[in-house]
């Protein structure tokens, strides 16, 4: 996360990721519940991310809930919010994602190779006013949208993939 030390990914350029719901109305749930023991290190979290710029106060119509698991030092968490609902109204883009088998066909030929991990990739990637307000989530603390991308929406993984 920002606060441990990574740096922030600056704006990916030529990319932006829209999200269409096709006119279906906002979907609204309620904040789940929160244990008081990591209401602490959400705040902490969530100051953090509103600092690096990643996610902003909202008034969106939209909200999904969060839940809170535990990361594998069974002391940190991690932030995952719910957006099955919202995926279920999301339009997929009419691009097919690239078969690894396809892309690594003459890969003989080549001499020289890399491989580059592009830590936290998603976060490099703004976001149109109108999939902020679709990417919006709500817990015990306040109402938030994402000004980047978030893990968890279906539609992703295709902004970062499209060749247009």
């Amino acid at each position: 996360m920002i606060s441990s030390g990574n740096a922030l990914p600056t704006p990916a350029y030529g990319v932006v990721c829209d999200i269409d719901v096709q006119e279906h109305p906002p979907i609204i749930q309620k904040a789940r519940r929160i244990p008081l023991r990591h209401l602490q290190q959400l705040y902490e979290l969530l100051k953090g991310l509103l600092k690096a710029g990643l996610i902003a106060f909202s008034d969106s119509p939209w909200a999904s809930p969060i839940v809170i698991v535990l990361k594998k030092n069974g002391v940190d968490i991690r932030l995952c919010i719910v957006y099955k609902m919202v995926n279920s109204v999301t339009a997929i883009m009419e691009f097919a994602m690239p078969l690894v088998d396809d892309l690594l066909t003459d890969i003989e030929k080549y001499l020289w190779y890399r491989s580059l991990d592009a830590a936290s990739g998603f976060w490099a990637v703004m976001m149109t006013q109108r999939a902020r307000k679709v990417s919006a989530f709500v817990c015990a603390l306040r109402h938030f949208e994402w000004l980047r991308i978030p893990f968890g929406l279906k539609k992703t993984p295709d902004d970062l993939s499209a060749d247009d």
